[in-house]
């Protein structure tokens, strides 16, 4: 998930009663909950690094741990800049506990960005399978919305029981908060079922009479009706738009079916490229095409794709330009003489 939806998270676990156990609960639960995406400086080494390390060791159960461990120094750190200051917390401060709520936090990091369809290795370094559950968009409006009224209802409240003179509460909006973690719940719950639908109806399909390997369904943003789904045979993949409330749905009806180029020279030598093995290690319905550079027989660009992202309202109508797409440029040799992720170029 973006880092709102996890920075929020992370706010909400503490408001919802966490915070009453030991100083800086919900500070240490907030940075924790979003800590495990400092794998973002892998970019600084290039796009081929940065697609093999993300959402890797900082985003598996062995690393849970360490990102705690170093949220907690820093949380320390701001403990210790306070006394400096004269500043008491309010509550005693207990570092195991501490440590535990970052554990916690990291944990659910885990487990929000397990549930969209990029996927986590949570096993690494023992095993380097990518785990999704397909069935929230990366970005989801709903759970933000639930999330960012669990911590400002709250705050309305207060001011409105400041003017009438009420008492003011010591630790404020745990039920709004708790609604918030299970509005999150209640929406996984509609979507995982809604999903296992749009599997149901995907497996079930003759597609010209090719046994079906493997079947996904993409989630879209707030629509938990509405899939991307992806079959694939021998031969082809089928890009099957879904509607799970149309019971009498025929998939092959709007079906676009994607034949699987033969695999050449050219296409093997992308593969064997550092980003090749990185995008394949990672990408679940991949494509790949081969194209010559101009002028003729001065090499060839061999663009890399998947099809769990190729979605209609996100698509350039470029297939070559789609989400998390991928180019290798070989020479006439067949050596890898360039390296392209998105719109960043491996120097």
């Amino acid at each position: 998930m973006e880092p709102v939806t996890h920075f929020l998270t992370g706010a909400c676990m503490g408001r919802a009663g966490l915070n009453r156990t030991t100083a800086y609960a919900t500070l240490m639960l907030t940075l924790s909950a979003e800590f495990p995406d400092i794998d973002v400086l892998w970019d600084f080494k290039g796009p081929v690094e940065a697609l093999a390390h993300h959402r890797g060791v900082t985003h598996s159960l062995i690393g849970a741990p360490m990102d705690a461990a170093i949220v907690l120094a820093l949380v320390y750190g701001i403990h210790r800049w306070r006394l400096r200051r004269g500043k008491s917390p309010p509550l005693p401060v207990r570092w195991g506990m501490l440590f535990g709520l970052g554990i916690l936090a990291v944990l659910g990091h885990i487990l929000l960005d397990f549930t969209n369809n990029y996927g986590v290795r949570p096993l690494l370094p023992f095993n380097w399978k990518w785990y999704s559950w397909d069935i929230v968009f990366i970005v989801e409006p709903l759970i933000l919305i639930a999330l960012f009224l669990g911590l400002v209802v709250p705050a309305i409240f207060g001011l409105v029981s400041s003017d009438i003179g009420a008492r003011r509460e010591k630790f404020r909006g745990r039920t709004s908060a708790i609604l918030a973690l299970l509005a999150i719940v209640a929406i996984w719950w509609m979507r995982d079922f809604e999903h296992r639908k749009a599997l149901t109806v995907l497996n079930s399909t003759d597609y010209r009479g090719e046994v079906v390997k493997r079947a996904a369904a993409m989630p879209y943003p707030v629509n938990p009706f509405t899939w991307a789904g992806i079959v694939e045979t021998q031969s082809f993949y089928a890009k099957v738009p879904l509607d799970t409330r149309n019971a009498n749905f025929d998939p092959l009806d709007k079906a676009e079916i994607v034949y699987k180029p033969a695999q050449t020279a050219v296409t093997l030598a992308a593969k064997r490229s550092p980003l090749g093995r990185a995008y394949l290690d990672w990408s679940r319905f991949p494509m790949l095409e081969a194209e010559p550079v101009q002028p003729p027989g001065s090499g060839y660009v061999v663009t890399f794709r998947d099809l769990r992202f190729e979605y209609s309202f996100l698509n350039s109508g470029e297939p070559k330009r789609t989400p998390l797409s991928a180019s290798v440029v070989l020479d006439r040799n067949l050596h890898v003489v360039g390296m392209r992720m998105g719109d960043r170029e491996e120097k």
